[in-house]
């Protein structure tokens, strides 16, 4: 069964703003997204999860609905949009981190062209990111993410307008179990069955980021399971209409797999029955090579070694993620009502 929908009278647009830990930028977002609403008719709803520092009190001095987790242990990236969405009665439906802000014009324009194609389930915009220095932002602009350009994409990540009777269609808004990669679960879901997702070329949010270094980042990511989000993506998606598209359809899933063969051909270098010398030799060569690689690419040592280190850490989260137990994906999450402006 789908989790149960709200019975309150539907409203245009629900900005459902997901937080932890986000009193630095809360307000901001907060104010944003009802200056957004406030145009095209609709309501804001803070999902938190659990934060231990002032969002909810913060977010208390605004009209607009708080609803938090009932469980902290229950806090992925898959449970706060979830549990958003149960909460919300917008006949559109926009996810907000707690670390962006609306821009004022893109809820308009994107509501306009989706009234004009009824067969299009989403429609997200430009993300305008704040944070240009870190090492995971230029990684992503040398990369060159295909899905962030205008036109028909297959994921909208950094958020996005979805269309209610879609996301019901597709069974849930997010997957409660997953750790990260949410937007693209959800994605597959609804082109399996025929719905498309559009970019459209107007300044959507301000996204903040983060601002740790690259290894603390990386680190937090691992305790926090965020980096197990492929793997709970694959294996939530066995014996699914979708699963071929997200075989083909995450270009990291190859990579990450390739790091697993070169870590066990590395294994077997060590446990061959050869000299000892030509097993070391080895083991040193195929070790370096995937660094030399990666330095003659990106001209740059830092940047090769961060690159490799960062794949192994997904690598072994795509194992981790694959091997975690999950709870079924239409289940309500548990809730708690901080306040309702129904």
């Amino acid at each position: 069964m789908n989790p149960p929908e709200p019975a309150a009278a539907p409203c245009r647009v629900s900005i459902v703003i997901k937080a932890l830990n986000e009193e630095k930028r809360i307000t901001a977002a907060i104010e944003s997204a009802l200056a957004a609403v406030q145009a095209v008719g609709g309501e804001v709803v803070l999902a938190d999860s659990c934060s231990t520092d002032r969002t909810v009190a913060l977010a208390l001095d605004y009209p607009i609905r708080i609803v938090q987790l009932a469980r902290a242990d229950e806090r992925c990236c898959g449970a706060g949009p979830q549990l958003g969405y149960q909460q919300s009665r917008g006949e559109f439906v926009y996810i907000l981190d707690g670390d962006m802000e609306m821009l004022p014009d893109f809820l308009p324009a994107a509501l306009d062209f989706m009234q004009a194609h009824p067969d299009v389930a989403g429609v997200g915009g430009r993300v305008v990111e704040m944070n240009t220095t870190s090492l995971e932002y230029l990684a992503r602009v040398e990369r060159g993410a295909g899905h962030m350009q205008a036109g028909e994409v297959d994921r909208l990540d950094m958020g996005g307008l979805y269309r209610r009777a879609a996301v019901q269609e597709a069974g849930y808004f997010s997957d409660r179990n997953l750790h990260s990669y949410e937007e693209f679960d959800l994605a597959v879901r609804l082109r399996a069955r025929g719905w498309k997702l559009w970019r459209i070329s107007l300044d959507a949010v301000r996204h903040h980021g983060h601002d740790a270094p690259p290894y603390q980042l990386l680190m937090r990511r691992w305790r926090s399971r965020y980096i197990c989000g492929l793997g709970e993506v694959l294996r939530a998606a066995r014996g699914q209409p979708h699963l071929g598209l997200v075989l083909t359809g995450v270009r990291e899933l190859r990579l990450y797999a390739a790091v697993l063969v070169w870590w066990l051909v590395l294994l077997a270098f060590l446990m061959l029955p050869m000299p000892w010398a030509v097993r070391l030799w080895a083991f040193l060569l195929t070790a370096a090579a995937p660094f030399l690689l990666m330095a003659w690419r990106k001209r740059s040592a830092r940047k090769a070694v961060f690159s490799v280190v960062s794949w192994c850490f997904n690598a072994a989260g795509l194992v981790r993620g694959l091997l975690a137990p999950q709870r079924p994906a239409r289940e309500a999450v548990g809730s708690v009502q901080v306040r309702n402006t129904r």
